[in-house]
């Protein structure tokens, strides 16, 4: 199973424990590099990863299960991948900000230039209302860009609205709201399928 470091996985664990899952010591010790742990469940081991990388890790069969938000799994949008079960955690929304008091900058010929992280999310957001996003891929920071005059808009993940106001940001279009899902590998949904359905059922009991 491929979990999301940070944040998500905070919440995680207490579904975890409902669903009768107990990793190892080490999975709990902040400071540890350890990525890949065993639990009390015979078949059932937990490798730690980046929240932007579980979705890959799932589809190229890395591993069978994973837990993914919307943002993710919308971005790669693999085939190889089946999106079972809402967690209901992680809630947040991925939204169009700008410059406070500023209208986004699209030029005469619909275009408008973007800092994300989501380029893909981006491009067709903004070509669905007939605008060509010319996006600058950023992997953090992605609030500083507007301030630098690389851009006026970005598209980026948002929970209180904090950090956009502290850097004269404002939503101003949402793209999507937000939740953690459990996803799972299709081969290995049909080639372990009753494994796979005992731990979903563990999830869904929890």
């Amino acid at each position: 199973m491929a979990l999301p470091k940070g944040r998500i996985l905070k919440e995680l664990v207490p579904l975890l424990e409902k669903a009768k899952i107990t990793p190892e010591k080490e999975f709990f010790n902040p400071n540890s590099r350890k990525l890949l742990f065993t639990t009390n469940q015979k078949k059932l081991s937990i490798i730690k990863v980046r929240s932007f990388d579980v979705a890959t890790f799932v589809a190229f069969g890395a591993a069978q299960i994973g837990v993914a938000g919307d943002d993710v799994i919308n971005e790669f949008n693999y085939e190889e991948i089946y999106n079972l079960y809402d967690l209901k955690i992680g809630k947040c929304r991925l939204s169009v900000a700008k410059i406070k008091e500023k209208k986004p900058t699209v030029d005469k010929k619909g275009h408008i230039i973007v800092a994300t992280k989501y380029k893909n999310i981006t491009t067709n957001y903004f070509a669905k209302k007939g605008i060509r996003a010319e996006c600058i891929k950023l992997n953090g920071a992605v609030e500083l860009a507007p301030k630098l005059k690389i851009c006026s808009t970005i598209v980026d993940l948002v929970s209180t609205g904090k950090t956009l106001s502290e850097n004269n940001l404002e939503e101003s279009n949402l793209v999507m709201q937000i939740t953690s899902k459990l996803i799972i590998n299709k081969i290995a949904y049909k080639l372990m399928n009753d494994d796979i359905t005992k731990i979903l059922n563990k999830f869904k009991r929890s």
